[in-house]
């Protein structure tokens, strides 16, 4: 990250050399299929390695069909909870029986969690938690019952649980942004389900619990 303000609009942004050769290549590419001549080619790739801004670059693609160079988007920042002390207990378990049980908002995350949800519900919130370590595993295990796990958009989730007449999602699986945290999901679930929700954080909310969890019965 640097201090140095970013312009309003992120045309303006100074574009890269590696920008400029993929303008040039989209530029050769098209004058190889006949959408553009030959003295067209050589006067925009001229432009291309003469352009300063991705607007310069731009310019030179926008009445040509295929995505061309584009500015980046900034992206939102992630809110980032305060450092766990050293020594700091974590709970290691959920359990709902005929019941609920949920865990919102700055709560500590140890390295290994276990959620057990038997006729009843079992959330779990991880957009604003501490996590304590760089890599997290969630144990989910329902019967009759549902574990909802809620996870911030940039974190990396691994799901790999399994499910016999019910259902385990493995939608949220994927990548997250580079050094952010990692979470392991794995589990089983029988008639019932787990589900695992990307969701942006709310730097002004921490999420704080919203009340007891309702269960999830099958066919609900």
């Amino acid at each position: 990250m640097t201090d140095q303000p970013v312009p309003a609009d992120p045309r303006q942004l100074r574009a890269a050399d590696t920008d400029r050769d993929q303008t040039a290549e989209l530029l050769r590419r098209a004058a190889a299929e006949g959408r553009i001549t030959f003295e067209e080619l050589d006067e925009r790739i001229g432009r291309a390695y003469a352009a300063k801004t991705f607007a310069d670059l731009e310019a030179l693609t926008s009445d040509l069909p295929g995505p061309g160079v584009r500015a980046p988007v900034p992206g939102a920042p992630r809110y980032q909870p305060a450092e766990v002390p050293a020594g700091t207990p974590a709970p290691s378990f959920s359990v709902a029986i005929l019941s609920g049980a949920q865990r919102a908002g700055p709560w500590i995350v140890p390295p290994s969690y276990t959620a057990v949800a038997i006729l009843g519900g079992v959330e779990l919130d991880l957009r604003h938690a501490r996590l304590t370590a760089a890599e997290v595993t969630i144990r989910a295990f329902c019967l009759m019952g549902g574990v909802s796990i809620t996870v911030p958009e940039d974190m990396e989730v691994d799901v790999s649980g399994i499910g016999f007449m019910g259902g385990f999602d493995h939608a949220a699986s994927g990548p997250g942004s580079p050094g952010a945290p990692r979470l392991r999901v794995v589990g089983f679930a029988m008639l019932g389900g787990v589900e695992i929700k990307r969701r942006p954080a709310d730097p002004a909310r921490p999420g704080m619990p919203r009340g007891p969890a309702r269960p999830e019965l099958p066919g609900a």
